[in-house]
């Protein structure tokens, strides 16, 4: 009894050598290779997830980067400083930085004339479906602050009745620039100082009827520019920033004040100007 006993348990202890030894060949061969890159990726990136760099979250754009598809200076989160890091991780020179901004290319808001007054949803969508809005400019901020509400970074706020981005606290995913009805909120290069704060193209005597502040398309920013890098396009000022060295001339020479210059209080150009008041230069 005592003999059959040991020899069961010899059998088994001799099927589980042999299964070890099989799962372990196993492993072995089909075993998935992880990068060893992967981790201290992952250790630099922010882990936000926002999905600024194009990919789901921190893990897929390292993947992306190990596979070569991304580039080290996606992450709007991170920024220059990330993008070295994790160039140097990869073995590669770090590209000239892309990293945007959004920028609200309206200074209306208070200022614009309004159409009606209106009590309803405190939602931009929600104002454009009631007769375009209430303001008789078409190309301005709604300034009910839809994308205050998708920003989950605290970059936006409303002042005077229009939309402000907080550079310093904008990551670049840009949710805004998808939110916004009007599509006033664009992309411009996150280190661009200078930056037009109008989407009108209407010209200068239809515009000053509605608004005191928009864009007059009167060239006096074109011809400030020595660096050619900014002009009047269908009735509105727009900024070549490949060219553009942010010596913030054309801000100074505006007579509208709506070139917003970064280094400059852009505030003082709308305090003070009500709706369908002010000074019309």
């Amino acid at each position: 009894m005592i003999v059959n006993i040991l020899y069961a348990l010899a059998v088994l202890g001799v099927l589980g050598l042999l299964l070890g030894a099989v799962l372990a060949v196993a492993s072995k061969v089909f075993e998935v290779k992880k990068d060893e890159r992967m981790e201290p990726l992952l250790e630099c990136l922010p882990g936000a997830n926002c999905g600024g760099c194009g990919y789901a979250g921190c893990s897929a754009y390292a993947e992306a980067l190990i596979a070569g598809t991304a580039k080290p200076g996606d992450c709007p989160v991170g920024g220059e400083e990330t993008g070295k890091k994790v160039a140097a991780i990869l073995g590669i020179e770090l590209e000239k930085n892309t990293r945007l901004a959004a920028f609200v290319n309206c200074s209306g808001g208070d200022a614009a004339r309004k159409k009606y007054l209106y009590s309803g949803l405190s939602d931009c969508h929600a104002a454009a479906r009631l007769a375009g809005g209430a303001t008789e400019c078409t190309y301005g901020c709604l300034g009910l602050g839809s994308c205050v509400s998708a920003c989950q970074f605290g970059a936006i706020s409303i002042r005077n009745g229009v939309a402000f981005v907080n550079h310093e606290l904008c990551t670049g995913c840009l949710k805004c620039v998808e939110t916004c009805p009007r599509h006033v909120i664009r992309p411009v290069p996150y280190y661009a100082d200078v930056n037009v704060a109008c989407s009108s193209h209407l010209r200068g005597a239809q515009l000053r009827k509605i608004c005191n502040i928009g864009c007059l398309g009167c060239h006096i920013c074109e011809k400030t520019c020595k660096h050619d890098a900014i002009h009047v396009i269908d009735n509105l000022a727009q900024i070549d920033y490949d060219k553009c060295v942010g010596c913030g001339e054309c801000a100074e020479k505006c007579p509208r004040h709506l070139i917003s210059d970064s280094k400059l209080e852009r505030g003082a150009a709308i305090a003070g100007v009500g709706a369908g008041g002010g000074k019309a230069v």
